[in-house]
This record gives structure tokens, sequence and C-alpha cells, in this order.
């Protein structure tokens, strides 16, 4: 335990049962949960120490304390002799250092200590509380598999293994965080991701010195390659076959405890842009799909900026009748086309807030009526024109079909500045904004790939993945991860060496 070691207070346990009761008493105190169960062996002391609710209390009673309680004095010196002799239903770890028991009690684990022992043991029989393996609600598919992550961590690693049943995939464990102490698990297949790669995000990850960690964000925020970007640079998934897909095309997952959510790293922007089902349909109607997704996805960013450029500075590029048409719409609506956009879509995005924070029974209903009765409404009062709403809701769809959850939310922030910027220099400034994007997106990197790598090489084979699904038939294996890993952007943030207020 870091805070232990720094602080000088880990030893040894000792011979006397009274002193490592003291001991842990003490890193223990003010916590009711922590059982300290006295009783004896023969004729010598014992303790036995547990978390209630973490541990199984009637396998405790049953197959350890009724077992040794029942032994004759004498018989055994050997606190191990002992418990191979008496104890056949759990396996027995030793424990000699305080740190070690707290760990152990941390798990689950109860600690059996002996007076005149300076060691204990350690015993698998820890439970609690955790969701069944359900669906992802994030991620719905109308075809493939159903099973997601849950939060229990060995449940997610052996639902990788069920996929792939290869000893090559590897699952390498790292404790964060001073205080939650999480496990994470490191997966990947040896032989398809690179070595360079798993290195790195062993050397991001170890740099990392926080007081705990919640959720696969926390990491996610600290190992990316530009914080800053709204663009995510890792993918976020609780589908299990989507993780494994990522391992098959040379990627590698981090796995966090007491999240569903697993990263996958590095990524590209076309990465974002697809779902899991476009692997599950037919080629040719997945790629279909992912052309509408990649038309959507511009219509989603550029729709509202377009609209208020043309009736703002250049009504003559649209037909007379349909210029006229808008006009009378607009004719009681006090405000210019950027203000009235920009009522309708941060409404827009308001009432697509409420309905996911509100409860499931009432977030769609209140999402959907919602946006109708108050569309309907502010027409009628002059606020906003009929054609305002119809290109709001055109926009809002469109976003919709953008499979990932923060790459959508991405686009949704820089629809924005783009409207903005068109209000005030009209398709001059939608082209400016469209540069901009595109030049931040080429100086992007995931994990020293390119973000936009995948579109800039000239080869057709190497798009076969991006511009359109091939046929199974057509391919021996999955796409494979291309680019060099030899040179990777540092977060100036993770610098090596020892954390804030560490003087160790």
């Amino acid at each position: 335990m870091l805070f232990l070691v720094r602080n000088g207070t880990d030893h040894n346990l000792d011979s006397s049962l009274q002193q490592n009761e003291t001991q842990l008493r003490t890193v223990y105190a003010h916590c009711s949960d922590v059982i300290f169960r006295s009783f004896t062996i023969g004729e010598v002391k014992s303790m036995l120490i547990y978390i209630e609710g973490l541990s199984d209390a009637e396998r405790i009673e049953e197959y350890i304390i009724a077992p040794l309680m029942r032994e004759e004095i004498g018989i055994h010196k050997d606190l191990r002799q002992l418990v191979e002799r008496k104890i056949t239903a759990s396996s027995a770890t030793e424990v000699a250092t305080i740190s070690d028991c707290i760990d152990q009690l941390s798990n689950g684990n109860p600690i059996l200590l002996r007076d005149n022992e300076a060691r204990g043991l350690a015993f698998g029989l820890n439970k609690w509380e955790k969701r069944g393996v359900e669906e992802p609600s994030a991620e719905v598919g109308v075809r493939g598999p159903r099973e997601g992550f849950t939060e229990t961590l060995r449940t997610n690693t052996s639902q990788l293994r069920r996929i792939i049943r290869s000893p090559q995939l590897k699952l390498e464990s790292m404790t964060l965080g001073e205080y939650t102490q999480t496990n994470i698990v490191i997966a990947y297949i040896e032989g398809l991701a690179d070595e360079t790669l798993i290195e790195e995000i062993k050397n991001r990850l170890g740099r990392i010195r926080i007081d705990g960690i919640l959720e696969s964000g926390y990491i996610e925020e600290m190992i990316e390659d530009n914080p800053y970007s709204p663009f995510p640079q890792l993918l976020s998934t609780e589908r299990p076959d989507v993780v494994c897909g990522n391992l098959l095309e040379g990627r590698a997952a981090i796995l966090v405890a007491g999240t569903p959510f697993a990263l996958v790293a590095p990524v590209s922007f076309f990465t974002l842009l697809q779902a899991a089902e476009d692997y599950y349909q037919r080629f040719w109607i997945s790629s279909i799909i992912r052309w509408l997704r990649y038309g959507f996805c511009l219509i989603s960013l550029l729709l509202p900026a377009l609209y208020v450029a043309v009736l703002t500075f250049h009504q003559e590029m649209v037909p007379g009748s349909l210029i006229i048409s808008m006009a009378s719409s607009r004719e009681a609506v006090p405000f210019p086309a950027i203000v009235e956009v920009l009522i309708m879509e941060i409404t827009f995005e308001a009432l697509r807030e409420a309905g996911v924070r509100l409860p499931k029974q009432i977030g769609a209903a209140v999402s959907i009526v919602g946006a109708l009765v108050i569309g309907q409404a502010a027409v009628q009062a002059g606020i906003v024109s009929a054609p305002m709403v119809i290109i709001v809701a055109i926009t809002g769809i469109a976003s919709f079909m953008i499979p990932r959850y923060v790459a959508g939310i991405a686009i949704r922030m820089l629809r924005f500045p783009m409207i903005l910027l068109a209000g005030s220099l009209g398709l001059l400034g939608v082209m400016m904004g469209i540069i901009a994007i595109v030049l931040h997106l080429c100086s992007l990197r995931s994990f020293g790939l390119p973000y936009l790598s995948t579109s800039s090489t000239p080869k057709l084979g190497e798009l076969k993945d991006v511009l359109f699904r091939a046929p199974w038939w057509m391919l021996d294996k999955r796409p494979r991860l291309t680019g060099s890993f030899d040179k990777y952007r540092q977060r100036p943030g993770l610098k090596p060496g020892p954390a804030k207020g560490d003087e160790s």
C-alpha cells in the first residue's frame, strides 16, 4: 500500500498476535465493517479478520472457524500444515507484512493469524454483490452479441477469454489510485499488437499519480495525446465483441475495475464512425450505411451554418420561389437568422440532455413531446420560423447517426462556432471553420498514430475498412492496424518521477 510505505508504517508481521491485532486495529480505526473474530485452536490464541460485505461470512464459519476450533492441542505447530490438514474448501495464500494483509482484506479475502507466528494466511472466500451480464444500453444493435461488460473486472476478462481462446491473448494487471487501489488490465494479442505500443501504454499508465480511479474516463483524460482536443483519441465501449474485434486488428484495450466501459487504443477518426453491426450485416449493406453515416456526420456539423450563411449573405444561391417562401415565413420573426438558429439549437441540446438525465420511463417521452410542443409553440408565437425548426430537426436526426456518443458530442459542440463563423463571414467563414477542423484532425495523434492515418494512404487496399467494408470472402483476416509507433507525443503533465506531495 502506497500510503503505508510513504508514512513508514509498513513492516513485517510480529510473532505476537496481540501486536499484530493492535497494528491492524490502528489501520482500520473507526471501521465498523472490519470484523476481528477471536478464537482458539486447541489452546493457541488465534484471530480471523475480514471485512463484512466483501467476504462470505457463512463459508468462513463453515470452512475455517468450525474445523479449526475442533483441532486438538499439540498435533500441529505449523499454521500452513494445520490449515492444509483441516481446511480443504479454499486456497490459502501466505501473508507476511501489514500491507499484504490490507491488500487481501481489501479484496475480500479473510486473514487468519495465530499467536507465536510471524505470518498469516489469506483465504479466497471473497463475495460481494455484483451486477449480472446484460445487454449494453449505450450501444444497441439489431444483429450481434447481446452481452455487455459489467463492473466486475474478472467477469469482463472472462468474456474476452470466451471469445478469443488463444493463449496469445495477454492480460497484464496493474494497480492505480493511492486510495482506491483500482485494478486495471491491459489486453492485447501477442504477435498482432506492436510491442512499442504496449510499452508506451504501460509507460503512460505507470506515470499516473492520483488519489483514486472511479471510472475509465479518469485514465482516458490522462493518457491521451491531446487532452484539449474535442475529439476523443481513445475508443470507449461496453461491448466485448468490439474490444475483441479491435484486438484482432492489432490494438490494445484497457479494462478498469468498477466500470463497464473499456478503452481501446489507438484509434482513428474513422474508427469512431464505425459500428459493431457493420461487421455482422452483408458487406454492401454495411458499406451503404457507412456512407450514409459519413454524409449525415457532415450534415450534423454544417447544415445550420450553411442555412445561416445563405440566408444572411448569399440569398442569390437560393431559387426565387424558395427564397420568397422562406422570407414570408420569417416575416414575423424579430431576430436575425443567427440568433434564431442559436435559440433552437440550445433548446434542442437542453431537451436532449434532459431526456438522458430523466428516468427511462419518461425521458424519451419528455424529449420528443417537448421538442414538438416547443417547436410548434415557437413558430406560432413568431419567435422562430418553420424552416428553422425543420433545419434543427434534420440536424438532430443526423447527429443520432454517429454511433459513438463521445464523437457525437464533439460534432455537436463544433456546430456552434461554425454557426458563429457563418453568421459573421458567410460561406467564407464556413470554409475557414472546415479548414481549421481538418488541420486540427491532421495534427492529432492517438498513441503516436495519426488521427487520419487511414485516409492519407494512397493504397486502395488500405481503405477496405474505411470507404467501404470489404466482404469476408475477400479477406482471410480482419484489416490490420497500420502505422509506425516509433515516435510518440508525451503528455507534458505526465512526467516521470514521484507524484505531487510524494517525498519518497
